[in-house]
């Protein structure tokens, strides 16, 4: 029943900048979209949500870029 456990594999190295980047570059794009073609007055709350959308994206870059700087 006890059987020897096997090594934790090595993390994956990952490019979170890239991701981060790309994640907040498609809220900008839904973002221009809205402002050319403006949603119907009840959704109005859609360009706020990619402007959050783009705000928590700025926010995620520092946060990658400051804890890659860390390690």
């Amino acid at each position: 029943m006890n059987q020897p456990q096997r090594p934790d594999p090595e993390p994956l190295q990952t490019n979170d900048q890239a991701a981060v980047l790309v994640g907040t570059g498609l809220w900008a794009v839904a973002l221009v979209v809205l402002l050319i073609f403006p949603p119907a007055p009840e959704n109005s709350w859609w360009v706020w949500t990619c402007v959050a959308g783009i705000a928590g994206g700025l926010f995620g870059l520092w946060f990658v870029t400051r804890m890659k700087r860390r390690r």
